[in-house]
């Protein structure tokens, strides 16, 4: 039987000891979002409608591809960081598992995707 005070029980990082990594991370990659999504919005708007030619053209540029490639890197780490919490929350037993696995395969998938995209027509 082991006898612990409420500030030794409190000491660690938490019971899955990643809580405040998870944390830190989410808070981060929100921050980094206030900065990348209205870059890329005014970024993207500009050539929204535009002719084939001319969105090929704009993206070769290196300030559009590289705005679009840190938003598509930056968000979808953050859709892996919040859908993760979210199915550790509301989802138990091995399905927890599969979901996670799943969501990290296609969160990073998808951002590969779309990087490997851009980075196809900017060179």
């Amino acid at each position: 039987m082991r006898f612990l005070t409420d500030r030794k029980r409190a000491a660690g990082l938490g019971s899955a000891k990643t809580g405040t990594e998870h944390h830190w991370h989410m808070m981060v990659t929100s921050v980094a979002l206030v900065g990348l999504i209205p870059l890329f919005v005014f970024t993207f708007g500009y050539i929204l409608g535009a002719p084939y030619d001319d969105v090929i053209a704009y993206y070769q540029r290196p300030f559009p591809a590289i705005i679009g490639i840190l938003t598509l890197l930056v968000g979808f780490l953050h859709f892996r960081g919040g859908v993760q919490t979210l199915i550790e929350d509301y989802v138990h037993g091995f399905a927890r598992k599969a979901l996670i696995i799943a969501m990290i395969c296609l969160s990073y998938t998808a951002a590969a995707v779309g990087i490997f995209a851009i980075v196809r027509i900017a060179l």
